[in-house]
């Protein structure tokens, strides 16, 4: 029977998102931009830092312990009532590299992987070119690379996506047991439609159309498909490990209520919510501690990748006119 992805969250990520390789890419980018030798790829100094590094690990990335977390899932009995040592174990969730590295420095990532007991078997190498057209036979429900243009293609595609920072602060250690993912509303997990009246109007014009509309539920944005996902395997559960979603959103009273109503209609449970009415969201970030944060508009980004990993959704109308 052939293997198959079916049933499971699949998390596609990039090298540079999982790893930290920022000192390796700086050698690779001086590369891109040397006076061509002849004969010789421009790439090779890059290669041949990695291949003389195969056995030092690379440290962890500003998605690690995203992804260590998620992978903990499959640790579990397949059910609480197995819990004996001969139970099953339920592979509920899968983590794919999709890497522009070429293959030999593919072997690094493979080895890093193992080093840190990460669960990671599949991956694809593509020597520069765009990795992202291998989400859809994935059927990925996230990917996060470093790679703008990628992240673009993907979403393009109708796959969740985000550009990850990697000058972002690393998560916390203080919730083991708990994976703790944040979300923007509009044009993250709901459309723009409401954010497209606020840049059109202004604000008094988006809290009239927000309390016109309460009833009404928001189309959804690029990340209702990862939400709908982290709800299934949060229903699942397990003994040592949780998920804990909150929404954190620029939105305001009365605004609020038709976010909340379109939760509601989805049937889809956040933890926490947090209206925040144009307060920068960062401090408050630090304080819900997540593992990533998801955000389309750079400015709340760079706010709050001061204290947590973040990554940016490159979507909806602030996307547009930057």
């Amino acid at each position: 029977m052939a293997a198959t992805l079916d049933g499971q969250l699949v998390v596609a990520i990039s090298s540079r998102a999982l790893f930290d390789f920022e000192e390796e890419n700086r050698v690779f980018e001086d590369g891109m931009v040397q006076p061509p030798v002849p004969g010789a790829k421009k790439d090779a100094a890059y290669m041949q830092l990695q291949l003389d590094r195969l056995d030092v690990p690379a440290k962890p990335g500003v998605a690690f312990s995203l992804v260590q977390k998620l992978l903990a899932f499959n640790d579990a009995p397949a059910s609480l009532d197995e819990a004996s040592p001969e139970a099953k174990l339920a592979q509920r969730v899968e983590v794919v590299i999709l890497s522009r590295n070429d293959p030999v420095s593919g072997m690094r990532v493979f080895r890093s992987a193992q080093h840190y007991g990460l669960a990671i078997q599949r991956g694809t190498f593509n020597r520069g070119e765009a990795p992202w057209r291998y989400l859809k036979p994935l059927h990925a429900n996230l990917f996060l690379s470093a790679h703008l243009s990628d992240v673009r293609d993907a979403l393009a595609a109708g796959v969740p996506a985000a550009q990850v920072y990697p000058q972002s602060a690393h998560a916390s250690d203080k919730h083991p047991n708990e994976v703790r993912i944040a979300f923007d509303g509009d044009a993250v997990i709901f459309s723009d439609e409401a954010e497209r009246v606020f840049q059109s109007h202004g604000l008094s014009a988006f809290q009239q159309h927000e309390r016109d509309k309460a009833t009404q539920p928001l189309l959804a944005g690029p990340f209702k498909p990862l939400l709908e996902a982290l709800h299934r395997l949060q229903q699942v559960g397990t003994s040592n490990m949780r998920i804990r979603t909150a929404l954190v959103t620029a939105r305001s009273a009365p605004a609020h209520e038709r976010a909340i109503r379109t939760l509601m209609d989805w049937n889809i449970e956040v933890d926490e919510a947090m209206f925040l009415g144009g307060l920068p969201k960062g401090e408050f970030l630090r304080e819900f501690e997540p593992d990533f944060f998801f955000d389309d508009q750079t400015g709340h980004v760079n706010s709050a990748s001061q204290h947590v990993p973040s990554g940016h959704v490159v979507s909806g109308v602030s996307n547009q006119l930057s």
